[in-house]
């Protein structure tokens, strides 16, 4: 069983919170999930159900933010996301909002790709489950902006922290031809109105059931705004023919992939700026910017 008492949240003070507000379920066996997020800490409860904590007040503005829009965003999705049971609140030693949902069975991604068979396929489905995310209404939905650590706004708001990055960055890789993504990523703008995103399309955000993709999970970095950072996956999960598969899915113009290249760009360089990353981590984000790179000047040569 993984270990417990991440930021001092344990299995005991979930029982207290649920023995305090959601008495009908304090009977259930509480278990650490397997594989944990950073942001929030996750139990199972009983076979069906799970409980949803944030690490720290930085993410609690996400709890309300799902329990209100992942109920009317779901109808319209072609793929499962998570189902708000309870909403519950700072108590018993907890100083944040909380949530109860409902478990959704599969592995994720960054666990399963081994069982994955048909990577076309698994691109596909993300394709068209963004696609259906842009199509949902928008009216009302929460601007791109802090809340969502400013996925869905102007790259322009990471400007300065990205060139720094770039100059700090460790690992051999062409720095003119990084630099030069990043400015192709500024000179568009998303000039329509807010569309939907996810904001956090990482292979530990998605779950795989018998190989194919199942479901989409935390939408903590949720929002309407420009939708290019949901394109990020285009070069940090697939390749070759999936990642062509994937693109056209999405169906989205050459202006919005420009801005892609230069999220997915800016997350490669924090990852390669930061001491404390891992070879492991680091190796990984030299490949993402090195396709991202190749994507950029094989268009630029067109």
């Amino acid at each position: 069983m993984p270990p417990d008492g991440r930021a001092g949240i344990t299995a005991s003070l979930v029982q207290r919170l649920l023995d305090s507000q959601f008495p009908h379920w304090g009977h259930l066996l509480i278990r650490p999930v397997r594989k944990d997020g950073w942001d929030n800490r996750t139990y199972r409860l009983g076979d069906s159900l799970t409980v949803r904590l944030p690490t720290t007040a930085g993410y609690e503005d996400a709890v309300a933010k799902e329990s209100k829009w992942l109920p009317r965003l779901a109808p319209a999705l072609p793929l499962a996301i998570p189902a708000v049971q309870g909403s519950g609140t700072p108590e018993r030693g907890y100083a944040h909002a909380w949530s109860v949902r409902s478990w959704i069975a599969g592995e994720t991604l960054e666990s399963g790709a081994e069982a994955v068979e048909d990577w076309d396929a698994v691109a596909d489905a993300l394709g068209r489950f963004i696609h259906a995310l842009q199509g949902c209404d928008a009216a009302g939905g929460p601007m791109a902006g802090a809340h969502c650590w400013f996925r869905g706004c102007s790259l322009k708001h990471y400007d300065a922290e990205t060139q720094r990055a770039l100059k700090l960055a460790s690992g051999s890789f062409d720095r003119e031809s990084a630099a030069a993504v990043w400015q192709a990523a500024l000179t568009h703008e998303w000039e329509k109105l807010p569309v939907w995103f996810h904001g956090d399309l990482s292979a530990g955000n998605l779950l795989v059931s018998n190989g194919k993709l199942s479901a989409v999970i935390d939408f903590g970095t949720c929002g309407i705004g420009d939708p290019a950072c949901d394109l990020v996956p285009a070069w940090t999960i697939f390749a070759g023919s999936s990642r062509k598969t994937f693109e056209d899915a999405v169906m989205q113009d050459s202006a919005t992939w420009a801005r892609a290249r230069g999220w997915a760009l800016w997350k490669a360089l924090l990852t390669l700026a930061d001491v404390s990353q891992s070879l492991a981590e680091k190796n990984k984000a030299l490949a993402v910017l090195s396709r991202v790179i190749e994507d950029h000047e094989q268009l630029q040569s067109l």
